[in-house]
């Protein structure tokens, strides 16, 4: 596959998850979906010749950030609706 075929699919991926963590009415898989698009987007960052960018997507947007929003959650009672 070339250069631009994959990064179409990534870029493809990328705007899926992120109109997915929007839509998603559980918290958890909103922050998957979210740590999906951060994960994607260290790849794309890393293809694009930048790999000091995609080492600070995946150590602070995809992992520390995640972590933190599942604390959170974590942290908070789920109501039943």
């Amino acid at each position: 596959m070339t250069f631009s075929v994959v990064l179409s699919i990534l870029c493809a991926v990328i705007l899926i998850t992120a109109v997915l963590s929007i839509l998603f009415r559980d918290l958890m898989a909103a922050v998957v979906s979210y740590a999906v698009f951060g994960l994607v987007m260290t790849v794309i960052y890393f293809m694009l010749d930048a790999p000091d960018v995609a080492i600070a997507e995946a150590s602070i947007g995809a992992a520390l950030t995640v972590c933190i929003f599942v604390i959170a959650i974590r942290m908070t009672r789920r109501r039943e609706e």
